[in-house]
């Protein structure tokens, strides 16, 4: 520890001793850095904040609102894209140096690395620009920043709010188009549909059509089948009630029966030829075969009772006819069925490749119709977006905070810079006083002499002095002072300016 301190007490003695060198290369980086720092310009940052609604109530209640964030994202790359940057440049001072292209591209470059937009929220949106040109003084760098700021926002404002019913404009046209072309083409594929369904009625609609037709017909004739069942069993039951009921119902005594019938068939008859009619009549031909039914009948009924027609008896023939009717319907109904099964069944196997070629034409006309529905209904929209962006604009923009006019650098920090510089500059005097007392074979203690040479030291003389060369020593060491008072005088100066100039600017 003690050989430690007494290092420390020799490196402070060999600076000391050397106090002018590092008074002097103080005095020169620190006057070096000054002048660069005086040389940095100033830069300024204006910011703002602003605020952007994509849709409203009116768009939301339609259901034609953005796409949220692919327009937050449009929002930032639009906010500082080089078509903008480049209207900021040649709208502001700093196009004025601009000559050449490849000027206009330094200079769009250089914005780009000094603009910069932060999104704080969803929908909000911060703008920050930082100018700091040599060449302009300092009220017109922070002139400058709050311009660039504030073009940013009217170039966006006008891109946006106008340009956004231009692009509604645009797609309407591409979706006419797109309409005309895709009409063609569905006209087109109705032409081979119904020349096709022409030559090929049984095969509308496809093969699967012709499945389905197949399957509907086996349902309806399980239905008819199941109906014929039915009908025959009614059929057989009234059958069956026939045979166990009576024809007539014999009254001995009275007149009536067979022959009553026959003998009011022929009065009918006599009726009918005196009315003119031939014997081709229908009404004629059937009251004649009447007659020959009531002529058996009557030879066969008891002379000695004459009974007279069963009523329940008619009845039952007249459900039977009705029932036989049915039965005869269904019974044709299930022949045609089955007739057109069978001509369906040979038409997809007989011709598989006009079945698979019906399916190609029913399917490309299906796709057709689907995509131009889908077409005529963003059509739709589009137009209805349009309508509401001419009445009621969905995309709202709001400046929250306007650019603010910027009082203070934001850099370079000058002030730390110019502390910074004389700390530096201390140091740089103190490390090369301590690097030539190191060069050089000096001992400022005699424990360093000693352990140097290993050998030991008896003892030290002091150093003495003269009034004369004592005061040289208090001389010079108050123009040492001096010096290093002047030296921190002109940092505090250097400090005063630059707080005089933000002053100014203020």
């Amino acid at each position: 520890m003690n050989e430690v301190f007494e290092d420390l007490r020799a490196a402070l003695f060999s600076v000391w001793h050397r106090r002018w060198l590092a008074l002097g290369v103080a005095w020169g980086v620190c006057v070096l850095g000054w002048l660069v720092v005086a040389m940095i310009p100033n830069s300024y940052e204006s910011e703002a904040r602003i605020y952007v609604q994509l849709d409203d109530v009116l768009s939301d209640q339609l259901g034609i609102k953005g796409a949220g964030k692919q327009d937050i994202a449009r929002v930032r790359q639009t906010l500082a894209s080089k078509v903008n940057l480049e209207k900021v440049v040649r709208s502001t001072k700093l196009g004025d140096e601009v000559k050449t292209p490849r000027d206009m591209e330094s200079a769009i470059e250089g914005l780009t690395e000094k603009v910069t937009v932060k999104s704080e929220e969803d929908n909000l949106f911060e703008l920050k620009a930082e100018i700091g040109k040599g060449d302009l003084s300092d009220g017109e760098n922070a002139a400058l920043a709050q311009s660039v700021v504030q073009k940013l926002i009217d170039i966006f404002r006008e891109e946006n709010i106008a340009g956004a019913r231009g692009d509604v404009a645009e797609t309407i046209v591409f979706l006419d188009q797109q309409l005309e072309e895709r009409k063609r083409e569905l006209e087109a594929a109705e032409q081979r549909r119904l020349a096709f369904e022409a030559e090929n009625p049984d095969l509308i609609g496809g093969s699967d059509t012709l499945s389905n037709k197949r399957r509907q017909l086996r349902t309806e004739l399980r239905d008819v089948e199941a109906d014929l069942a039915a009908a025959q069993s009614a059929l057989a039951a009234i059958n069956g009630q026939l045979a166990g009921t009576p024809r007539t119902i014999t009254t001995p005594g009275a007149v009536g029966g067979a022959r009553q019938a026959l003998s009011n068939a022929m009065s009918q008859l006599a009726t009918m030829q005196a009315s003119g009619k031939r014997e081709s009549h229908p009404d004629v031909i059937a009251i004649q075969k009447q007659i020959a039914a009531l002529r058996v009948q009557a030879a066969n009924e008891n002379p000695n009772s004459v009974g007279s027609t069963n009523p329940a008896y008619s009845s039952l023939i007249a459900i039977k006819a009705d029932r036989q009717a049915n039965v005869q319907a269904l019974l044709a109904r299930q022949a045609a069925l089955k007739s057109e099964e069978s001509s369906l069944l040979a038409s997809a196997a007989n011709e598989p490749a006009v079945a698979a070629e019906a399916n190609r034409i029913s399917r490309d006309y299906e796709v057709l119709k689907d995509k131009y529905d889908e077409l005529l209904q963003d059509r739709e929209e589009m137009k209805l977006r349009g309508q509401v962006d001419n009445e009621r604009s969905s995309f709202k923009f709001e400046v929250i905070d306007p650019p603010t006019m910027p009082r203070v650098p934001s850099a370079p920090n000058r002030p730390l810079l110019l502390i910074g510089v004389l700390i530096a500059g201390i140091a740089a005097g103190v490390g090369a006083a301590f690097a030539i007392g190191q060069l050089r074979s000096t001992f400022a203690t005699t424990g360093k002499l000693e352990r140097a040479l290993d050998l030991p030291v008896l003892g030290a003389i002091s150093q003495t002095m003269t009034d004369t060369a004592r005061e040289l020593r208090t001389k010079r060491m108050r123009m040492f002072y001096a010096g290093s008072a002047g030296l921190a005088a002109l940092c505090v100066v250097l400090l005063a300016v630059e707080f005089v100039q933000r002053g100014m600017v203020a």
